[in-house]
């Protein structure tokens, strides 16, 4: 099979020839149908995060087909459409599996990361940390909801019952909350780069109430904000833009150095959080929700070969929602 391989951090990936892997007891052997690409795997790429071993093969927000069932697989069938996101496996034994923490099982492992993930033809993961995939959705339109879409769901609800919503950056998992939100009765106030006139009228199409750049004054004082940006000094800005016991979480796996900003900022019971991985019971919530309340994901695709344009035109901010690569014997132009 054809995998797209990262061999050392801040290179380009390459086209790797292997074998169809053979499923493990508890795994089943996934045909690959799309794959979206995470800002995730940008920190991996530009070394952010350590790479973990040579000839990774990245991509976490993965739709396909079930080919083989492991011996010990009975959740599953051949033939199924599933749904594999960044939470790969967990111990299932630790204090924080047993109280409903598994996100943070020190022994977790994740796709794209500790095991190979989507820039492939095929791929494996753990039946029991898959997600069967309504056909509600083309493969490609149902790719970003695997991570972008978790994560910032597990976002949106550690925001409480939060009226007046800042999302500052507004990528893939902006998009997919803001109709989120508006399904919920919440207003959203969109903050972009300075001077991104698209992604502002994109929020605006998808019901925000306002949408400026990251240097423009909000109109009202907000209840919770929501950093999807990798971008550490945007905290302070954030905590000055919320109300006394107002929310601000930091939605990124990894985000620049926070600048120093004075405490009367975060006074008022402010509370300043970080979202770590995802729930399996937050990918069930999740996906049973988004059909329901019909969210669709704006989406550009790409072939398998051109995984190293999608990428750099991601870095560079010039895709609306989300990127996804598909196979090149599936590429439909």
């Amino acid at each position: 099979m054809r995998a797209w391989v990262l061999d050392r951090s801040r290179t380009p990936l390459r086209e790797d020839e292997r074998p169809t892997p053979h499923p493990g007891p508890h795994q089943v052997l996934i045909e690959i149908e799309a794959c979206a690409i995470c800002r995730t795997d940008l920190h991996i790429i530009d070394g952010d995060l350590p790479l973990k071993h040579p000839r990774l093969v990245l991509g976490h927000e993965i739709v396909g087909v079930v080919r083989t069932l492991g011996s010990n697989v009975a959740t599953l069938e051949t033939g199924q459409r599933v749904g594999i996101p960044w939470l790969g496996e967990t111990c299932g034994e630790c204090d924080y599996c047993l109280s409903s923490r598994e996100n943070l099982c020190d022994a977790a492992r994740f796709t794209g990361y500790d095991v190979d993930g989507g820039f492939a033809e095929y791929t494996l993961a753990n039946a029991r940390f898959c997600f069967p995939i309504s056909r509600d959705y083309p493969p490609e339109q149902a790719a970003p909801l695997l991570c972008a879409g978790l994560i910032g769901y597990r976002s949106l609800m550690m925001t409480g019952s939060a009226k007046r919503l800042g999302f500052f950056g507004f990528g893939a998992a902006a998009h997919i909350m803001a109709q989120v939100a508006h399904a919920q009765g919440r207003e959203v106030y969109a903050l972009t780069r300075p001077g991104d006139v698209q992604k502002q009228k994109l929020a605006k199409d998808l019901h925000a109430v306002w949408a400026g750049g990251s240097d423009e004054e909000l109109p009202v004082p907000l209840d919770a904000v929501i950093i999807f940006a990798a971008a550490g000094e945007l905290i302070p800005k954030a905590l000055s833009a919320v109300i006394k016991g107002g929310t601000v979480v930091c939605a990124g796996i990894h985000m620049t150095d926070i600048p120093s900003f004075p405490y009367n900022i975060l006074w008022g019971e402010r509370i300043l959080r970080s979202v770590a991985n995802l729930t399996r019971r937050d990918g069930e919530e999740f996906l049973d929700l988004a059909p329901q309340i019909s969210v669709r994901t704006i989406t550009r695709r790409f072939p398998l070969s051109q995984v190293n344009d999608a990428i750099a035109r991601v870095r560079g901010g010039k895709i609306d929602g989300a990127a996804v690569v598909i196979p090149d014997s599936k590429f439909i132009a």
